[in-house]
């Protein structure tokens, strides 16, 4: 299943103000800038950011990463919100989901099927249309697959709205309607469905289907907030640090940024280490900020692998090492985040310590050169 793919980075880029890719220039004013909205974001979920500089003995360097490693595409990550999950002691539909779940897809789709004639069981029709929507077991057929989560959301199964509503978008199964599709995901969201929220919040920011409406949209991703999306812990703590549809307040911006930052969202992470380095609506702890722009720019964020490479120069939150900075500075950099200041930083270095950057930014660069299609 595809979520609409309006991601909120993308369009929180075009409705909020975009903040200046900047550091500052005396090493006691060092200040992290919040992530420019439209700075390029790698394929998975995740954007890049920078800090400033002071010499140092290189310290030692972690070892190569590891094969590359590929997040899954958003839309990878957001199927698995309308994959529905087993009811409790329901027997033979809990064996279905089981089966379903362990990969035993011929399995799970004859129990589910049984299931359906012997009791129209509603959670087994929405099972058999994401077998069918995913070619699991039966081939893909989108046209089958919407029928069934067509029969299963009348029947008020609000992960088969949610996984219709995805069909009506793409025009899977039949002709694209978005109108139809934002009227499921309403219903989906009334029923507590967390990621039909979100999306429902994305178009009220969107401003195409409906009118554009910041209230209406802090709405909806509070209530997926509440009910655990990360994606839409990330778009409140903008919308309150912002102070669109909702009153400013740095405070709970930081506090959504962390609960989103805790489910390892690189965008929250780079966010509120931002806010930590900053002492911005939380109390100022630079070690720990420097921790999370580490784990984010070994996650592929330029944002952070930038932000670090900074940090990496003056030395705060981190030992300053300038090796470690040149290499940081060079994958950000790949991947689209350029840097002045840090390319004369890097100018100014002898040249053992600019090649040792240089081969130690080689590895990672390669971890995250985009697939060739």
């Amino acid at each position: 299943m595809r979520i609409i793919r309006l991601s909120a980075a993308a369009l929180l880029a075009t409705i909020l103000s975009a903040s200046l890719l900047h550091v500052a220039k005396a090493p006691a004013q060092l200040s992290l800038a919040p992530p420019s909205q439209s700075s390029p974001k790698p394929a998975a979920k995740p954007p890049a950011k920078p800090a400033s500089q002071s010499a140092a003995k290189p310290k030692p360097r972690p070892p190569a990463p590891p094969t590359k490693k590929k997040e899954p595409p958003p839309e990878a990550a957001r199927a698995a919100a309308a994959v529905p999950t087993a009811p409790a002691a329901r027997g033979e539909l809990d064996l279905a989901y089981g089966a379903y779940q362990r990969g035993y897809y011929i399995t799970a789709f004859a129990l589910a099927t049984r299931r359906v004639e012997e009791t129209s069981d509603v959670k087994a029709m929405t099972l058999l249309g994401e077998l069918y929507a995913n070619g699991h077991g039966p081939p893909r057929d989108d046209k089958k697959a919407a029928e069934w989560y067509r029969l299963a959301s009348d029947r008020g199964d609000r992960e088969a709205m949610f996984a219709l509503a995805m069909f009506r978008f793409a025009g899977r199964g039949g002709p694209a309607d978005r109108d139809a599709a934002a009227k499921l995901l309403a219903t989906a969201a009334k029923l507590g469905h967390g990621a039909a929220a979100y999306d429902l919040g994305l178009l009220y920011l969107e401003g195409q289907l409906f009118p554009q409406d910041f209230a209406r949209a802090a709405e909806m991703f509070r209530a997926a907030a509440e009910a655990g999306n990360r994606e839409a812990q990330y778009a409140l703590a903008t919308l309150y640090k912002e102070g669109r549809g909702v009153p400013r307040d740095l405070n709970e911006a930081a506090r959504l940024l962390a609960a989103s930052a805790l489910t390892d969202y690189t965008d929250a992470q780079v966010e509120y280490a931002i806010a930590l380095f900053n002492g911005t609506g939380v109390a100022k702890d630079e070690a720990r900020a420097a921790a999370l722009l580490k784990k984010a720019a070994r996650q592929g964020s330029p944002i952070a692998q930038n932000r670090l490479a900074n940090i990496l120069v003056v030395g705060r939150g981190l030992a300053a090492d300038p090796v470690e900075a040149i290499k940081w500075h060079l994958v950000s950099r790949a991947l689209g985040a350029n840097d002045l200041g840090l390319d004369d930083f890097m100018r100014r270095q002898p040249p053992d310590v600019r090649a040792a950057g240089e081969k130690a930014a080689q590895p990672w660069i390669e971890a995250f050169k985009p697939p060739r299609s």
